[in-house]
């Protein structure tokens, strides 16, 4: 099974901030607004021109920065564009390899490809966590055989590089095949609860929180951010509220006899609900210190 590979840190991540690789001045700010992750970006937020300097600027920020209060991961360039290539020589040349927690791997396409690439990245760095992007309808065609990579920690939707893609609008009911596509493959390949895509909306934290329980509801377990404000938005989305904690409580005490079968709230609960209810009270427990917020 896939999870048996993937050792990997408690709890597993739901908020992973964005940071342009060519501005270095905002690396540490990034870990200090309390993502659980930072992206360190080599991709779509850094102009062609700025490449080298943006990998210049991370590895530098990497050798001077022993450790952080948050995971580091590095957003290559696509598989198959000549940047990749300049990228992976790069990588292999960076110092302390153990202060990159992971990997994201844009415009997971192509299965037998990316396969070879999650292999050489996991000889360079052997606990790296390697997140595999959908961004494209040939991903998406992809995606169990995607999701079935050895090696592979999770998987993420690019939602803006898909509607542009196939042409879609950038609604819920537009994306709605994609999102469950992926949901299922990372389920049926025993990888975690796949990372949506980011809200465009800086501001309007109505929006972000929106999009953001509307992923959860589809059964996605993180969100991609663009900005350090979205970042509470999602966190209090994707975890359980102080409502939902209080009757996982009054569940577990009512099964506390060895039955499978009760009645609380009025309701019967049987044995998938009392399921939910221990997996309620084992998140809150990974993610004490933010999970007693009541849902947006």
């Amino acid at each position: 099974m896939q999870s048996d590979r993937l050792n990997r840190k408690a709890p597993l991540a739901i908020s992973y901030l964005f940071v342009p690789g060519n501005r270095p001045e905002r690396f540490s700010k990034a870990c200090a607004a309390g993502p659980d992750a930072i992206i360190l970006d080599l991709e779509d937020a850094v102009h062609p021109d700025s490449k080298a300097a943006a990998r210049t600027a991370i590895r530098v920020w990497q050798e001077g920065t022993p450790s952080v209060a948050c995971e580091r991961y590095i957003r290559l360039n696509s598989v198959s564009s000549a940047l990749f290539v300049e990228d992976l020589n790069w990588l292999s040349d960076l110092r302390y390899p153990e202060r990159c927690d992971g990997i994201f791997l844009p415009k997971a396409e192509c299965s037998e490809a990316l396969a070879r690439v999650v292999e050489r990245l996991l000889e360079w760095q052997p606990t790296l966590a390697i997140v595999a992007i959908i961004e494209t309808a040939k991903g998406l065609q992809q995606i169990e055989s995607i999701a079935a990579i050895p090696g592979l920690a999770r998987l993420a939707f690019g939602s803006l590089d898909f509607s542009l893609d196939i042409s879609c609008s950038q609604v819920p009911e537009a994306f709605l095949f994609a999102r469950n596509r992926i949901v299922l493959a990372s389920r049926t390949a025993d990888l975690p609860s796949p990372i949506d895509g980011v809200s465009p909306a800086i501001g309007d934290l109505a929006a972000v929180a929106k999009d953001a329980h509307y992923a959860r509801s589809l059964g996605f377990g993180a969100k991609l951010c663009i900005h350090p404000g979205q970042l509470a938005t999602v966190q209090r989305a994707f975890l359980p509220d102080s409502r939902q904690l209080a009757w996982a409580d009054r569940v577990m005490r009512a099964v506390a006899s060895g039955s499978h079968a009760v009645q609380v709230d009025g309701e019967m609960v049987d044995l998938p609900l009392i399921e939910h209810a221990r997996r309620l009270l084992e998140v809150a427990g990974q993610h004490a210190p933010v999970v007693r917020a009541d849902a947006c």
